[in-house]
């Protein structure tokens, strides 16, 4: 059957999810915690899954709200739990459940005033900021949000008192748990019914919007952005920071126009992404198709995704390409935060693009490459080891103009405004910026591809090794380098990364979806990013086919 519309194109009817039956299979729908697909996982960054699968339900987030208030109770985190979530109709849902537990164990949780959604970022800086004032009762979070995923999904993630993603071992500990409380029908689970959870004196109502907005300006110059009168677009694309840019503009007197005030459950405004799923993913031309079609109106332009943790950044020549983008930020900012420590590094993630590397090598300063994951530049930016933090997937954040850290989690907001100081700074874009990083370090060709995988192909190539892979040619330059762990921190990358003097490739399974993810770059063309690829497929596939 042919499927109706094309990428680009505003969703079609017939494609909208249908969001009633959604919600009640959240409630009615019982997981079977025997079966993994059911179970409780954590990737790397929380539990994602849908009610139409069992793989998000009300049974999966109370037995998780249980498990982390008792994680917190053990680590003796007194303080609230500041309550983040975006606009994905389960992360209403989840809402609700996550109260109900919270009401039940006697735990103060604090959550938007007037039922309003909480960003990701938000709630990272929240935390840090109630950490700093009352270190005697810390604060940790929990965010509901499957980030850019389609309508139909949710996810669960849990910040701890650092205020960024929780490590491998806490995220471990509260998935058994979880998993535990399942297996015996959620009995341990203690809750009250919602009305009475909304009322309960440990539930409080708080305006995080303020002094969230009234603190950017340590962060970001917000002078010389209004006194360039650079003209601004913001497409919050249904996400949960739409009601910030009204305050963000009116305080700092900027001239940001934001293009799209909807929010919909079923995202029915949104453009068809390249797959024709509904995905509000920034960093896709295809859905941010109605934004590029403004372009023309602004100086600059932004979006973001529900949870506005991460950023796409749209400048007269269109959308930059998120790695572009990135190395951009890190090359100004790390030529205009004059307070910043000199021993201050970059960090990114190892499937970034190694232009990354050239600034950070011509700026002298350490580059801190990690996997996957924003969980590990949490400690980089508290302790402001690192300056700035950002993935290949268009997520960063970086430190106050002081010194002093901002959030240790993905920050939408501060890199769309970055593009604008960079702009009013200079007179120029950031994709200007970017053409002349290429005059001075080459032309860089980067893509990323998936591949069909079963769960036994993903489990052996979370294993690979060297022995598997050799030291031979790779699209015709020798190998100079095969990891299976970051050069930053010496942790497992969860696959494999092959490097030459001409470009490199790297292959890591999906958590959530049965593909594996294929990262190349060339330094050299776009024709031999094709050979990269290609023989990465050819590589991996003869490695997994091992033992078959």
């Amino acid at each position: 059957m042919q499927i109706p519309g094309r990428p680009g194109e505003v969703v079609p009817h017939e494609l909208l999810e249908d969001i009633p039956r959604l919600i009640a299979d959240y409630y009615t729908v019982r997981p079977d915690p025997s079966d993994p697909r059911e179970a409780v996982a954590f990737g790397t960054s929380g539990h994602r899954g849908s009610s139409l699968d069992g793989t998000f339900t009300e049974s999966h987030v109370v037995a998780i709200s249980q498990a982390i208030v008792e994680h917190r109770r053990a680590e003796d985190h007194r303080g609230p739990i500041i309550l983040g979530r975006d606009t994905h109709a389960l992360s209403e849902a989840a809402h609700r459940s996550v109260v109900e537990v919270c009401a039940g164990n006697g735990v103060e949780v604090r959550i938007q005033s007037g039922g309003g959604f909480t960003p990701t970022p938000v709630v990272s800086r929240t935390i840090l900021r109630h950490n700093r004032e009352s270190p005697e009762a810390v604060a940790d979070g929990i965010i509901l949000t499957p980030s850019h995923n389609p309508p139909r999904d949710g996810g669960l993630k849990y910040n701890p008192p650092s205020g960024g993603p929780a490590g491998t071992g806490t995220t471990r500990a509260i998935q058994e748990r979880a998993n535990e409380l399942l297996r015996n029908g959620n009995a341990g689970v203690r809750r009250i019914p919602w009305p009475r959870a909304l009322r309960a004196g440990t539930t409080r109502e708080t305006d995080f919007i303020h002094p969230y907005v009234e603190e950017l300006g340590r962060v970001v110059d917000m002078e010389i952005i209004r006194s360039s009168g650079i003209r601004l677009g913001a497409d919050p694309m249904g996400g949960a920071g739409l009601a910030y840019w009204e305050p963000i503009g009116e305080r700092y007197r900027l001239d940001v126009e934001v293009v799209n005030t909807r929010v919909d459950p079923a995202f029915s405004f949104m453009p068809l992404d390249g797959d024709l799923k509904v995905r509000m993913d920034c960093s896709s031309p295809h859905a941010m198709a109605g934004l590029l079609r403004l372009a023309g109106k602004f100086d600059l332009a932004f979006g973001n995704d529900p949870d506005f943790d991460r950023h796409g950044i749209v400048t007269p020549g269109g959308l930059m390409n998120p790695n572009h983008y990135l190395a951009v930020a890190v090359d100004h900012l790390f030529s205009n935060r004059r307070l910043w420590s000199p021993s201050a590094g970059v960090g990114k993630t190892l499937v970034s693009s190694a232009m990354i590397d050239r600034v950070a090598e011509d700026r002298g300063r350490r580059l801190h490459e990690v996997p996957v994951g924003f969980k590990w530049f949490v400690e980089e930016l508290r302790e402001g080891r690192c300056g700035f933090g950002g993935e290949e997937s268009a997520g960063a954040s970086f430190l106050c103009r002081d010194g002093s850290v901002w959030t240790t989690d993905k920050d939408g907001f501060i890199m769309d405004l970055l593009a604008a100081e960079i702009t009013a700074a200079s007179g120029e874009d950031p994709a200007v910026h970017y053409r002349r990083l290429e005059e001075r370090f080459g032309t860089f060709h980067y893509r990323r591809t998936d591949v069909p995988a079963s769960a036994e192909e993903r489990r052996r190539l979370g294993s690979l090794g060297e022995e598997n892979v050799g030291r031979g040619e790779l699209a015709g330059d020798p190998v100079e380098a095969v990891r299976t762990r970051a050069r930053g921190n010496g942790a497992p990358i969860g696959g494999i990364k092959v490097e030459t003097r001409g470009g490199w490739f790297a292959a890591r399974p999906s958590g959530t979806e049965d593909i594996y993810k294929v990262y190349a770059e060339s330094f050299r063309s776009a024709e031999h990013l094709e050979d990269l690829q290609r023989e990465a497929r050819r590589t991996v596939g003869a490695a997994l086919a091992v033992g078959d």
